[in-house]
């Protein structure tokens, strides 16, 4: 079993930035990535952000490439999602998921189907 927590959500103005953080627990040891998605009022659920657990490969959707990064701290358990540049069209409610295993997409949540967190809304007013 994997525990997903999410934090660090809010109601920010466009252009600034948030930092959304995961903590993992549990089982991790064979994990192979970590993954952001989110899903707007109305619209499926999308893939930000990815990194791999035991390298530093990390994916980016193009609606977010430059001015989001993820980056995780090992020692921690944690990954992190820092957001700039926000706009209104980032609004959502932002989730982490755990993928175990080369199958997961990096473009869509295929794959990505075990462990959720909860989700932290992130709203952004123009």
């Amino acid at each position: 079993q994997v525990q997903l927590v999410e934090s660090g959500g809010g109601l920010v103005q466009a252009g600034a930035s948030l930092r959304l953080s995961c903590a993992v627990s549990g089982r991790t040891f064979n994990m192979y990535a970590l993954g952001w998605f989110r899903q707007a009022p109305g619209k499926e659920r999308e893939f930000v952000a990815a990194i791999r657990w035991s390298v530093s490969d990390t994916y980016y959707a193009d609606s977010v490439k430059g001015r989001f990064t993820i980056s995780r701290d090992n020692a921690k358990n944690t990954v992190y999602l820092q957001m700039n540049s926000l706009k209104p069209e980032d609004t959502a409610v932002y989730y982490c998921a755990a993928g175990f295993g080369p199958q997961i997409s990096f473009y869509t949540d295929y794959g990505w189907d075990d462990y959720w967190g909860q989700g932290t809304q992130v709203t952004v007013s123009s």
